[in-house]
């Protein structure tokens, strides 16, 4: 693998192909006449999925369909938001205006990311009040990557090769959903990501050439996120609560323990092309079966972070209550200037 300053992260093309290719399934569904199971409501969405097109807002679905929606689709959006948080704070200290700039569109990127995806959400039947509020009294997540964090500039780096990486690699089948909101947000989101990920390839490339503090910042920051970004796609299969079924309706394609796999046999490769090192001594290319053998993360680390007793989860949610009560001005006055135009064309 070769790689340019400024280019296309190794590796990395055959995961935009995937999104392409999922785009234009999206339209040929669009085009093709809707399955159908006749007068029972039930055989018809059933239909719908096995045909592999989209159940839309309009459609009957069942209530576990809908719940298991709102409950990812919702994570998904408070984690871009609560994503901004450990990256925008190297905004104001990013080593030149050129990596300001690249940083403050990204974390602008990951705002709309939350807006596509509350939007989505809201197609189920649920407010975006509503989500904010579960999320601010803790009763729904969002990822627990986001509760470590960024000691130095090297770890914006290594958000963006190995936290957004993982991210492209879970998020790619999802523009496959069966929920047609949410399988349209995802190719846009899927295509900003590349981008994501690329700066942060780009950066640690330049730090792993730079002065040896500089590569040794870059390896630090490396080691750091490595495992936490391995648990960013959930408990192994063996454990996980949600993953059979939503297989089994097409929200999810593939299984946890694949697209970790799939994660890994992609960041080997990479690391080579960096010049850093991945903190794992077990971890080794197998012939037989194609793929790298690597350590597992610490589940048990996974489930802490996620129940709240992570490095950062109470300064996260804190920021995040404050500028929620902060703006309650400018949603007050919104509301307040919606009425008055509604009693004025009434």
């Amino acid at each position: 693998m070769e790689y340019q300053s400024g280019g296309q992260v190794p590796g990395a093309s055959g995961l935009l192909g995937e999104v392409a290719e999922a785009e234009a399934a999206l339209r040929a569904a669009a085009e093709r006449s809707g399955a159908t199971g006749g007068e029972d409501l039930a055989a018809g969405f059933d239909a719908v999925v096995a045909a592999d097109q989209k159940i839309e807002p309009r459609d009957w679905m069942p209530e576990g369909y809908r719940k298991t929606l709102v409950r990812q689709i919702a994570q998904h959006a408070h984690s871009e938001i609560i994503g901004m948080q450990p990256e925008g704070n190297w905004i104001s200290r990013a080593p030149s205006l050129k990596r300001k700039a690249i940083l403050l569109a990204k974390v602008q990127d990951e705002a709309g990311h939350g807006l596509y995806l509350y939007a989505a959400a809201e197609t189920l039947g649920v407010s975006r009040d509503e989500l904010y509020r579960m999320l601010l009294s803790g009763r729904q997540k969002y990822s627990s990557i986001f509760n470590y964090p960024t000691l130095t500039w090297a770890d914006v780096g290594a958000i963006g090769w190995l936290v957004d990486g993982a991210a492209i690699v879970n998020q790619v089948p999802l523009c496959r959903c069966s929920y047609g909101p949410y399988a349209r947000a995802m190719i846009r989101i899927c295509k900003e990501e590349s981008f994501h990920q690329r700066q942060g390839f780009d950066i640690l490339y330049t730090l792993a050439r730079g002065t040896e503090a500089q590569r040794a910042m870059a390896q630090d920051a490396v080691d750091r996120w490595w495992y936490p970004s391995l648990a960013m796609f959930g408990p192994p299969d063996t454990e996980s609560t949600h993953s059979a079924q939503s297989m089994a309706w097409k929200i999810k394609r593939f299984s946890n323990d694949e697209l970790r796999q799939k994660f890994v046999d992609m960041t080997a490769q990479q690391a080579t092309v960096l010049g850093l090192r991945l903190p794992d001594d077990a971890l080794e290319y197998d012939e037989g079966s194609g793929h790298y053998r690597y350590t597992a993360p610490d589940f048990a680390e996974l489930m802490a972070v996620i129940s709240g007793d992570g490095p950062c989860n109470r300064q996260r949610i804190a920021h995040r209550r404050a500028a929620y009560d902060d703006g309650a001005w400018v949603r007050e006055s919104a509301a307040a200037y919606a009425a008055k135009r509604r009693e004025r064309a009434a």
